[in-house]
């Protein structure tokens, strides 16, 4: 029984954790498509448009798989996020994160 446990845990841990890690520089590189509304260092210079450096990691993320899949919907974004794989989208979010926020 310990042993069902045991490898059921470790499935649970293997499908929940990526199997990549988030790169910054690829990030950064893929980040030119975002520049235009949201500025090349991820601050907006226009208040429609959200300011994206320091913002935390994972709800950079989650918003970025959200217009993917349409359950945010913005006609904008949902067809920028259409192409993006979770792999850019991690990238991405963690290039964003890792800038200074704006002051």
């Amino acid at each position: 029984m310990h042993q069902i446990i045991i490898i059921s845990s470790i499935g649970a841990l293997l499908f929940s954790v990526p199997l990549w890690a988030a790169n910054v520089e690829a990030g950064k590189a893929s980040s030119a498509m975002c520049a235009g509304c949201h500025g090349p260092k991820g601050v907006s210079a226009a208040g429609m448009f959200p300011n994206l450096a320091g913002q935390k990691e994972a709800y950079i993320a989650a918003q970025l798989k959200a217009f993917k899949d349409k359950t945010r919907v913005n006609p904008l974004m949902n067809g920028m996020a259409a192409g993006l794989k979770d792999e850019d989208i991690a990238n991405l979010a963690a290039y964003f994160s890792s800038l200074k926020p704006c002051e």
